[in-house]
C-alpha cells in the first residue's frame, strides 16, 4: 500500500515523499519591494533540511496592488528573482523539491489605495470598495500571470501553483457572488481563469506540471458547492492545470447556515471527490497534522499529497518526527541523526 513516504511522481516532479507545505503567508516582506528576505530563506530551507518533499513558496504576486498587504512576496519584476532562486537552490541541496504559488488579491488587497475586482462589491463593510476591472485591464491581467510565470521558471522551480482559492482574484471570477460582470468575462465565469491558465503553462516547460488552489465549497449564502467547483475545475483541467490543491472559504463573511467543519480532515471529502470525479491528482489540506492521519489520507486513496500547514508553523522537522510516528524510514541530516 502506498503511504505518506512513498515517493511520488508526475510528469518531471519527483518526490522523495508526499508531504507538502502549502503556501503560507509570512507577511515579512521588509522594504515592500516583494523581495524575499533571509527570513524566507530561514523559514522554507528549515523545512526542507526537516524533510518535507515539496515545499509550495507562499502567494507571490503578479502586481504591487495585487497583493494582500505590502508585506507579501511579489513577482512583478526582474529584481524579485534573485532572492527566490537562492531559496530554490538552497531547498534542493537538503532533497526538497519546490513550487510557488501565483497570484493577486483582488478586492481583497488590503493595502492598496484602490483594489480592483471583476465587480465593484467589496468584501466586507469593513473593506475597501473595490475598482471593477476593465475588460482591456482583464486581459491585461492575464498577461501579468504569464510574466510571472516566466520568471518563476528563470528561478528554477520545480512547479507552479496559480491561486484560484480563498476569495482572491480568480475565485473572485468563477463565483457569481463576486461576478457579475456583462462582458465575456462576465458571461463565462471560469473565462479568465482559463486565459491564466493558459498563458502561464505557455511559459513553463512541457514536463512542469501544474497546479491550482480551488475553493471547493463557498461558506456563504448563495454560494456554490461541490456540484460547481467540480464542474469549473472540469474546465481549469481542460485549460492546462494538472494537480488541483483543494480547499474551501474565503470569499466571504461567513454565514451561519455554511459555517465550515472544525474537525480534523475536514476537506478530504472535498480533495476525494474532485480526484474521483476528474481522475486527477489532488493534495488534501486542512487540519492533517497528525502523521496517523495524513498517512491514512494517502493509505485510503483519499488523494495523492498531503499538505501540512499548521504543524509545519509549529515544527518544521514535521515530516522526520512524521517517519518516527510511523515507523517509516527516511534521510535523517547526518547533523541530526543522534536526536533519531
Amino acid at each position: 500500500m502506498k503511504d505518506l513516504f512513498t515517493p511520488y511522481s508526475f510528469k518531471a516532479l519527483k518526490l522523495k515523499n508526499r508531504i507538502v507545505m502549502p503556501p503560507m503567508c509570512q507577511y515579512s516582506v521588509e522594504q515592500k519591494d516583494g523581495i524575499a528576505t533571509d527570513w524566507h530563506y530561514l523559514h522554507y530551507v528549515s523545512r526542507a533540511i526537516g524533510g518535507t518533499g515539496l515545499i509550495i513558496i507562499e502567494m507571490t504576486d503578479v502586481e504591487p496592488d495585487g497583493r494582500i498587504t505590502d508585506y507579501d512576496l511579489g513577482l512583478w519584476s526582474d529584481e524579485q528573482i534573485p532572492a527566490l532562486k537562492r531559496i530554490v537552490d538552497a531547498c534542493h541541496s537538503y532533497g526538497a523539491k519546490v513550487g510557488i504559488q501565483i497570484a493577486h488579491a483582488g478586492r481583497k488587497a488590503e493595502d492598496a489605495k484602490v483594489p480592483v475586482a471583476p465587480s465593484a462589491i467589496a468584501f466586507d463593510e469593513k473593506s475597501t470598495q473595490p475598482r471593477e476591472l476593465t475588460t482591456s485591464e482583464v486581459k491585461g491581467m492575464v498577461e501579468k500571470f504569464r510574466a510571472a510565470a516566466a520568471r518563476a521558471v528563470r528561478a528554477g522551480f520545480d512547479t507552479i501553483q496559480i491561486h484560484g482559492a480563498h476569495g482572491y482574484l480568480i475565485h473572485q471570477f468563477h463565483s457569481p457572488l463576486t461576478n457579475r460582470r456583462e462582458d465575456e468575462y462576465g458571461q463565462d465565469l471560469t473565462r479568465f481563469g482559463r486565459e491564466v491558465i493558459q498563458a502561464v503553462k505557455a511559459e513553463m516547460p512541457e514536463d512542469m506540471p501544474l497546479s491550482m488552489r480551488i475553493s471547493a465549497q463557498e461558506y456563504v449564502d448563495g454560494g456554490y458547492g461541490l456540484e460547481e467547483s467540480t464542474a469549473f475545475a472540469q474546465e481549469y483541467q481542460q485549460a492546462g492545470v494538472d494537480i488541483f490543491d483543494v480547499s474551501a472559504g474565503g470569499e466571504g463573511p461567513i454565514s451561519a447556515s455554511g459555517r465550515p467543519g472544525t474537525h480534523a480532515a475536514y476537506q478530504v471529502p472535498l480533495a476525494r471527490a474532485i480526484s474521483r470525479a476528474l481522475n486527477v491528482p489532488t493534495i488534501a489540506v486542512g487540519r492533517l497534522d497528525d502523521p496517523i492521519l495524513a498517512n491514512a489520507v494517502i493509505g485510503n486513496e483519499d488523494a495523492e499529497l498531503v499538505a501540512v500547514g499548521r504543524g509545519m508553523l509549529r515544527n518544521p522537522h514535521w515530516a522526520l518526527e512524521a517517519a518516527v510516528a510511523l515507523g517509516k524510514e527516511t534521510e535523517v541530516p547526518k547533523q541530526y541523526l543522534r536526536g533519531f
